[in-house]
């Protein structure tokens, strides 16, 4: 089954129209970033100073979101990253059955659920966000009318789910074993949480 990752407000423009709150998308594709990480991985630090990089773009948060992903198969290492999460775990576990990699490893990249590859590689990243650019883009369309939320996608898939993340801005962490003892790390767009708010088919919500 599909997955859409809708962010209602990071990836679409709004109007209001009489008492109604309405998101459209905008002409450009907005494109997901996910980086899976941990503070237990050395090699980790280039892909979290690529992605701290964003933050610097005029783009952020219209055509590119960023999302870290801290996994925690490396806490048993010697470091618990406080920022990890057994949930992103599993959600790269899934990546790896459906992008048929030999398994979950950091630091992983994923561009819009479709391509993955080495985080550390910021010309490969690049490079992978202009290439999604070609895909063919997804109108979504929110209005929102008092408690009510109606959802309507062009051309969705069978089933597609909406998606709410809620991630931290920013974090830093004084690291006291494994890998990276002695580093204090700084992380940006931290997930805290995701879950499933809805399901919708295709010109429905």
């Amino acid at each position: 089954m599909n997955r859409l990752v809708l962010l209602l407000v990071l990836a679409t423009a709004f109007s209001v129209r009489a008492g109604q709150i309405v998101f459209e998308s905008k002409p450009a594709r907005a494109h997901l970033i996910e980086l899976y990480t941990s503070e237990g991985c050395s090699s980790c630090l280039p892909a979290e100073e690529w992605m701290s990089g964003l933050k610097n773009q005029p783009r952020l948060w219209q055509d590119i979101v960023p999302v870290a992903f801290h996994v925690d198969y490396w806490d048993h290492l010697g470091w618990r990253d406080p920022f990890s999460s057994h949930a992103n775990t599993v959600r790269q576990e899934a990546y790896a059955r459906h992008l048929g990699t030999q398994g979950p490893y950091t630091p992983q990249m994923v561009i819009d659920g479709a391509v993955e590859f080495n985080g550390a590689d910021g010309r490969r990243a690049q490079e992978e966000i202009a290439r999604a650019a070609t895909r063919e883009r997804t109108a979504v369309r929110v209005t929102r009318n008092g408690a009510g939320i109606r959802i309507e996608i062009d051309a969705a898939p069978r089933a597609a789910y909406v998606m709410l993340a809620v991630a931290q801005d920013a974090g830093d962490s004084q690291v006291k074993g494994g890998e990276n003892n002695g580093r204090r790390l700084q992380h940006v767009a931290i997930l805290k949480s995701l879950r499933k708010v809805a399901q919708v088919k295709k010109g429905a919500g």
